[in-house]
């Protein structure tokens, strides 16, 4: 190594929660090195969070002038995607340029350094031939990629990630989408309202297999409403590009699907082996970086966000890095807690989700009491019209007499989730939510149906 540089801590990774845990120490009066090998404040703001709900946004509206029929008038809409990516391009991502993140780094004190950090022992890394040294210790954030899957010709063809999909000037007149995760749905919905031929392919035998199976069902039923092609219990077994279009095998059926663009939505995973993890004793093979509760991944090291396994969430990541920066700053601080880890995706309806699903409770053998109620049953369902597909699930831990779980799908589900996660978080007794006065005529009054219908 020709250099070798000192510095209380170094962040490896400036995404939301590293760009936090680096800004906030150098605004202690720390000396912080920040490492990033792309964009500072990483991938939520220029390639998924920020750009992905500007484009939902987009589609939403398009999909509410069609309800304009049955309750307003006439509305003539012409969808125009240029509109979409100028917006993401301009207001989101300065044209994917990091400058003012950089710059707002440095005006807190901190050092950034770009390039590939790799841990070279305990509180050291290296950035090509560059050491760098860490007397209090290194935080790991440098968060997780598209996991690709082994389908035999994929690597050979052109395929689009979440990436491609938001830096996409023009839309594609057809796509296949494999994954039916959240970025899947979310994509796959927004395409095919600006005129897209959407399939979306899930080898689970339904979307959004993490959630409640209601909730896949109902994206299901939102995709098929805009005319999207789903098909679960599938998988590709060869995918081939003639330098103009895709065209895709499935296992068990002779039928193939063509399609101008391929979206890979198959999960996300770290490279914890490019990390070096090896050298501080972390095991790269597990996946994730193991923590503590003070987020605390071995003597002088932490570890925050997507690699720590607690879900590829900002506010995850937000939340850990808080956590994080009390515990090298010496300040005492409750321990991290997920029990009420909130989750939304973001399609039309949205469908937030708290805490654990029924399947979930049951599998770690808990007594389980569900409730469960339909928005468009609701007064403000019934007013509300055109577009009141969803749902408020309930899971109680019945002899604790507390919920453990919690689903919001409708009209802002993911806002209607908040006094939900409340209710989990704070352990608020079943009774006592049953014994509270809710707004009338609201979307979050469902909840108080759904409490009368635990059973």
């Amino acid at each position: 190594m020709s250099v070798n540089v000192q510095a209380d801590v170094v962040v490896v990774g400036l995404g939301p929660g590293g760009e936090y845990v680096a800004g906030t120490l150098a605004e202690a009066g720390l000396d912080v090195v920040g490492i990033e090998a792309e964009l500072v404040g990483g991938e939520c703001p220029y390639w998924a969070c920020v750009p992905s709900k500007m484009m939902i946004r987009a589609g939403n509206l398009l999909a509410e002038a069609g309800r304009i029929p049955a309750l307003a008038g006439e509305a003539v809409v012409t969808p125009d995607w240029t509109r979409v990516a100028g917006r993401i391009r301009d207001a989101a991502t300065d044209d994917w340029n990091d400058q003012v993140a950089a710059d707002r780094f440095a005006a807190k004190g901190g050092r950034l350094v770009r390039g590939m950090g790799r841990l070279a022992g305990p509180s050291r890394v290296t950035v090509g031939d560059r050491m760098f040294e860490a007397r209090r210790g290194v935080v790991l954030a440098t968060g997780i990629r598209p996991r690709i899957p082994p389908v035999p010709g994929l690597e050979e063809t052109p395929y689009w990630t979440n990436r491609d999909a938001m830096a996409a000037k023009e839309l594609p007149a057809s796509m296949v989408v494999l994954g039916g995760g959240a970025i899947g749905v979310e994509l796959a919905q927004v395409f095919a309202r600006f005129k897209c031929a959407v399939t979306v392919i899930e080898g689970q035998d339904r979307l959004l297999s993490q959630e409640e199976p209601e909730a896949g069902e109902l994206a299901a039923q939102a995709l098929r409403a805009d005319g999207v092609t789903v098909l679960t219990g599938a998988r590709a077994r060869q995918v081939s590009h003639d330098g103009t279009a895709f065209t895709l095998r499935l296992e068990g059926d002779e039928q193939l699907l063509c399609a101008e663009r391929l979206l890979v939505a198959t999960g996300r995973q770290a490279d914890l082996t490019a990390l070096a993890v090896d050298s501080v004793g972390i095991d790269p093979t597990v996946g994730t970086v193991p923590t503590d509760g003070q987020m605390r991944a071995g003597e002088g090291l932490w570890a925050v966000g997507d690699i720590t396994g607690r879900g590829a969430f900002t506010h995850v990541s937000m939340y850990q890095a808080e956590i994080a920066v009390r515990d090298i700053l010496g300040q005492p601080g409750p321990d991290a807690d997920y029990r009420a880890l909130p989750r939304v995706t973001f399609t039309d309806p949205e469908i937030g989700a708290v805490g654990l699903t029924e399947r979930q409770a049951r599998e770690q053998g808990l007594a389980v009491r569900t409730g469960m109620v339909t928005i468009a049953s609701s007064t403000r369902g019934w007013i509300h019209g055109p577009g009141n597909e969803g749902f408020i699930k309930l899971v109680e831990d019945a002899d604790r007499g507390v919920l453990i779980g919690a689903t919001s799908a409708g009209p802002v589900g993911g806002e209607v989730l908040y006094g939900l996660n409340v209710a989990v978080h704070a352990e608020v007794p079943v009774d006592r939510l049953q014994h509270m006065i809710y707004t009338y005529p609201t979307f979050h009054r469902t909840i108080e149906a759904a409490l009368g219908a635990l059973s």
